[in-house]
């Protein structure tokens, strides 16, 4: 039986609120601890959906994986397998994040094809393409990507056609251990690579302009355990961010860094919202009506697509019509469905979201179609007339922690149960 969410709009929220560390990069920094044999020990990890996958695949090639109070210990000094399993790895998306550390390891992989939130065709074709330049041999059938590396991996020069966040990780957990030096030009510029690129420099790696669009590695064999702690989820931010902003706040977010945000944060204020920077503290209040803005989903520094159906709640009640164009990934509007379920006035035509605003949006009973659309969901429910039942509960258990508990914290009146 499955779980759901009840909301019952109208409450204000306020008061301060932690995020977690980010989902985005714990995943990335548990595979790159395949690369060192020892213990690699990472902090402020969410505990969440996607890091126990994890922490399962990662016991499967034979580490040991001990977890904490936000912390993990991975042992990987006697990993038996290269080989990762269907069965885990289908249900994530960011498991195929395990092919760089591997080869870097072992000199081969054995990555069944990954799986997720189904919001794109998310294409492997970066992936596949980079590594052979490297020098990694591919043979892909029955749901399984065989890697190896009959002649070792040699440096190169590789140009994303996109700037993909997986594939630039994929491709500096193994140009690091390529001989000679590696370029990767149009590299994803996240905070999240940033936090793996410091991960495997602690851990020995040799890699600059991270966070640029041109990263260079010099490529080494020698590499050594860390302790290293992940940065603050700047899209769990982002999402408690908007829900201060359709509830009035004032409303604070801590443990992220606000420059991770500036766009984000310069829509909010666009919408009418009031921004307060302090540290790694952003508050969020508004005392007058919401205003319409467009959106255009970019990587980085562009607008998260991570954070468009959360900014479509908003736009749905703003006064006016705005515009979201989504230019990452093309299936992500499935979630504006379930929106017009509750009133909202929606309509998609190609890559483009045309919201016209209304007053109020009505409390329904709606399904999580992935991850960030379920927890938009949430959000509408706390502004809607009645109550919302929110189903599909497992999307957002992958990449929020205590999502449920934290908004009843800051004043919803929110509970979670078993589906009838």
């Amino acid at each position: 039986m499955g779980e759901i969410i009840k909301v019952r709009g109208g409450r204000h929220l306020s008061g301060t609120v932690n995020v977690e560390g980010a989902k985005n990069s714990a995943l990335k920094l548990m595979a790159a601890s395949v690369i060192a044999q020892g213990v690699t020990v990472i902090e402020n990890v969410p505990d969440i959906a996607d890091v126990t996958i994890m922490s399962e695949v990662l016991r499967i090639l034979g580490a040991t994986v001990v977890r904490g109070d936000h912390t993990l210990e991975i042992d990987t000094s006697y990993l038996i397998s290269y080989e990762t399993p269907y069965e885990l790895v289908a249900k994530m998306r960011a498991s195929i994040s395990i092919l760089g550390p591997l080869i870097t390891r072992f000199g081969c992989a054995k990555v069944a094809m990954p799986g997720g939130c189904q919001i794109g065709s998310r294409k492997l074709d970066l992936h596949i393409s980079g590594l052979q330049a490297l020098g990694v041999e591919f043979n892909t059938e029955h749901g399984f990507i065989h890697a190896t590396t009959p002649h070792g991996l040699r440096g190169a020069t590789i140009t994303l056609e996109f700037p993909s966040v997986g594939a630039t990780e994929n491709l500096m957990m193994a140009g690091i251990s390529a001989e000679g030096r590696t370029v990767i030009d149009n590299a994803a510029r996240e905070p999240e690579i940033v936090d793996l690129a410091n991960m495997l420099n602690e851990m020995g790696a040799d890699i600059r302009g991270q966070g640029t669009p041109v990263i260079e590695i010099q490529g080494t064999r020698d590499f050594v355990p860390c302790t290293h702690r992940t940065v603050g989820d700047r899209i769990e931010a982002g999402t408690f961010l908007v829900a201060g902003a359709l509830c009035g706040g004032p409303l604070t977010v801590c443990g992220v860094n606000p420059a991770h945000l500036d766009l984000a944060l310069a829509k909010l204020r666009k919408m009418g919202c009031v921004i307060e920077a302090n540290g790694d503290c952003i508050t969020v209040s508004r005392d007058k009506p919401l205003q319409p803005t467009d959106i255009q989903t970019l990587p980085h520094p562009g607008f998260p697509t991570d954070l468009q159906a959360q900014f479509m709640v908003l736009c749905a009640l703003a006064q006016g019509n705005s515009v979201i164009t989504e230019n990452v990934f093309e299936n992500r509007f499935m979630f504006a469905g379930e929106l017009t379920r509750m009133g909202a006035v929606i309509r998609i035509e190609g890559h483009h979201a045309l919201i016209q605003g209304i007053e109020r949006l009505s409390g329904a009973p709606v399904s999580s179609t992935d991850l960030r659309g379920g927890a938009a969901l949430v959000l509408a429910g706390l502004v809607a007339d009645g109550e919302t039942i929110v189903s599909g509960t497992e999307h957002i258990d992958r990449g929020y922690e205590c999502y449920v508990e934290k908004l009843a914290f800051l004043g919803a009146d929110i509970e979670r149960g078993p589906s009838a």
